[in-house]
């Protein structure tokens, strides 16, 4: 079926309509209409080509929210009507280690929901700035939140996992002590996710005017990163601390910030690398320095399931598709708070 779609054709375009092709439902397919789609840092990355292997024409978006509007023969746990969502994964090889624990994101044969090899047209994937898509059963994710917040839901898919998953594996929860680096897309909802787990929240921001937004998000405290004496005050003290920020800065100003055997989590992408970290800031403390990459399909459900009951969506700015490049230029200022959402509608017009 021909669906109507924005995308980019070369790295030095401004994205324009496209008109792509999506395959007919399989016996184990979901189709759906797309209602919203998130937009992230990844796609103007992917976009301009600042991240090599770029396919054209390029169509981005993982972070969709819509309505079922027809399944394939052998789909038993959704029908026509559903609220759904698709992430960053629409296939993998469904049988190595990593897919049969449920971290499908690890495979080394995963497929993202964009610009990765597929046998359907036109040989790579195309996203969800479009109207329709259509994606294997196991890779879809029910919602479980109103209708009303579906548009603020749909960031969950990409930066709700990215920052769910690294607190749930460091076992973040009541009595501990975490550090949030950047209060942007990434590190909002990881304020408003460590909140909700109970823990003691400090935001790191480089700018004092974000303190009060960072407590509206759910920091107990906020701290300036580039004043020497609040960093210090902290020295020694965080069970945790997730780093947001994609730009390279100095990580071992907030290494010295962890207490013996705690840990920084990565989950900014930068485009050049980190300078490097001081090793015995490391190994005096026992301290560990990790990364983590979004989550698989059973944990990003449970992260849904998780923001409904506690009433946790992300905080966005709606636009329409005709808007996308000028919102790539605002996101490259920090120009939102925190989160653009395209409504998908407007591609018919």
């Amino acid at each position: 079926m021909t669906v109507k779609a924005y995308g980019a054709y070369a790295s030095d375009r401004p994205l324009e309509p496209i008109d792509i092709t999506r395959r007919a439902p399989g016996a184990h397919d979901v189709q759906i209409d797309i209602a919203y789609c998130g937009v992230c840092h990844s796609d103007l990355h992917q976009v301009r080509s600042e991240w090599a292997g770029t396919r054209y024409p390029c169509v981005p978006g993982h972070e969709i929210v819509g309505r079922v509007s027809a399944v394939g023969a052998q789909v038993s746990n959704f029908k026509p009507g559903d609220l759904v969502g698709v992430g960053c994964i629409v296939d993998s090889c469904k049988h190595c280690a990593d897919c049969s624990e449920g971290l499908e994101n690890y495979c080394d044969l995963m497929v993202g929901t964009y610009n990765f090899p597929t046998a359907d047209a036109p040989g790579h994937t195309l996203g969800g700035y479009s109207q329709r898509i259509v994606v294997h059963e196991r890779y879809v994710l029910r919602i479980r939140h109103p209708e009303a917040q579906l548009a603020a839901v749909a960031p969950l898919l990409c930066a709700g996992i990215t920052t769910y998953s690294p607190l749930r594996h460091w076992n973040v929860g009541p009595g501990h002590k975490v550090g949030v680096v950047g209060i942007g897309g990434l590190g909002h909802m990881g304020i408003k996710l460590a909140h909700a787990m109970g823990a003691h929240v400090v935001a790191f921001t480089t700018s004092d005017s974000k303190r009060e937004a960072a407590r509206a998000l759910g920091a107990d405290e906020v701290v300036v990163s580039r004043n020497p004496g609040e960093m210090a005050t902290h020295s020694k003290s965080f069970d945790f601390i997730l780093n947001t920020v994609a730009a390279p800065h100095d990580l071992d100003a907030f290494m010295v910030l962890l207490k013996r055997d705690g840990s920084m989590t990565l989950v900014g992408a930068p485009a050049t690398p980190h300078p490097p970290v001081e090793v015995f800031n490391l190994i005096m403390k026992r301290r560990g320095l990790a990364g983590s990459m979004i989550g698989g399909i059973p944990e990003t459900q449970q992260m849904l399931d998780f923001c409904a009951e506690h009433g946790i969506v992300a905080d966005i700015e709606m636009i329409r598709i005709a808007e996308i490049d000028a919102a790539y230029e605002r996101m490259l200022k920090g120009d939102v708070k925190y989160r653009f959402v395209i409504d998908c509608a407007s591609l018919a017009a």
